[in-house]
C-alpha cells in the first residue's frame, strides 16, 4: 500500500491534463466540516460536551475570521487525530448516514456550479482536505465528484490510534497529495485548476496554473491580488457572488461558465 493510496493504474489519464482541486471548509461547503462531524459524534456518545464545545468554538473562529495564518499544520493535524483516537472505524464511518446529508446542506450552489462546470468539460474534480478520508471521500462521491483526497489516520485492531498513515494533507502536505496523482493520473498541474479560502492553501495554489481564490482570508487576499489571481466571494447570507476581481471574471469566462448563473483516493478506484 502506498504512502498516499493512488489508484492502481499508470494508463492514459482518463479525464484529460486536467483537474479541479477544492479545498472543503469555506470554500465548498459554508463553515466547518469539523462542526458537524462534532455534533454527530457527541450525540453518538463519541466525544464528551467539553470537547465539543471546545471544538465548536474553534470552528466558529474559523467560520468568522478564517486561517490569518496564526494555526500551525501541526496544531490542526492534533486536533483532528485526537478527535478520533480510540474510536472504531466502523463507528466513524457510521456516522455518514448523518453527516453527508448535513455537508451537503452546507454546500455552496456556486461551488457546486464549478465542480460541475469542471465535470461537463472533462476535467476530474478532487477534494482536497485535512479532515478524515472516511468523511471526504463519501461526500466526494455524493457530489459526483471524482474522489476526495484526506487525511488518512492509522487503525489497529478496528480502532484509531492517534497516528497517520503518510503525510498530513494539509499546507504543503495537498502538494504532495495533488502532484502525486498527477504522476500516476498523468495530469499537468500547470492546466490544473485548485479554489481555497485560506492562507494555508497558498501552497496548494501555487502548485497549478489555475487558482482561485474563494471567500478568502487577508493573508490569502493579499496574496490573491499580488499574483492576479482571481477572487470571489460568495455572500454568507444568499450565497451569491458579491464582488469578483477583474481576473476572477476573465478566468471564469475561460472556464466556459458565469458564476452569476454558481489524502487519500477511495478504495472503490483503488480496486
Amino acid at each position: 500500500m502506498t504512502e498516499h493510496h493512488v489508484p492502481d493504474s499508470r494508463g492514459p489519464a482518463p479525464f484529460g491534463q486536467a483537474a479541479a482541486f477544492f479545498d472543503l471548509d469555506r470554500t465548498l461547503i459554508s463553515g466547518s466540516s469539523t462542526a458537524v462531524f462534532g455534533v454527530a459524534a457527541w450525540r453518538a456518545g463519541m466525544v464528551p460536551r467539553g470537547q465539543l464545545m471546545r471544538d465548536g468554538w474553534a470552528a466558529l473562529s474559523f467560520q468568522l475570521r478564517g486561517d490569518k495564518g496564526g494555526d500551525t499544520a501541526g496544531g490542526v493535524r492534533e486536533r483532528i487525530l485526537g478527535a478520533i483516537k480510540g474510536v472504531e472505524r466502523d463507528a466513524l464511518l457510521g456516522l455518514n448516514d448523518a453527516i453527508v446529508p448535513r455537508l451537503l446542506g452546507r454546500v455552496r450552489p456556486e461551488s457546486k456550479r464549478l465542480v460541475d462546470m469542471h465535470r461537463r468539460m472533462g476535467r476530474a474534480t478532487y477534494i482536497v482536505s485535512a479532515s478524515p478520508i472516511e468523511l471526504v471521500d463519501p461526500l466526494a462521491k455524493a457530489l459526483a465528484m471524482t474522489d476526495g483526497i484526506g487525511t488518512v489516520a492509522e487503525v489497529l485492531d478496528g480502532r484509531y490510534t492517534g497516528k497517520l498513515v503518510g503525510p498530513f494533507c494539509y499546507g504543503e502536505g495537498k502538494v504532495a497529495a495533488i502532484t502525486q496523482l498527477a504522476r500516476w493520473e498523468g495530469l499537468d498541474l500547470g492546466q490544473c485548476y485548485a479554489y481555497s479560502d485560506s492562507i494555508s492553501d497558498l501552497p496548494m495554489l501555487q502548485a497549478v496554473g489555475h487558482p482561485v481564490a474563494v471567500n478568502p482570508d487577508s493573508h490569502l487576499e493579499r496574496e490573491a491580488r499580488a499574483n492576479g489571481w482571481p477572487i470571489v466571494v460568495f455572500s454568507q447570507r444568499t450565497k451569491t457572488v458579491m464582488r469578483r476581481t477583474g481576473a476572477g471574471l476573465a478566468a471564469t469566462a475561460l472556464a466556459g461558465t458565469s458564476f452569476a448563473t454558481g489524502w487519500r483516493l477511495s478504495a472503490a478506484r483503488r480496486r
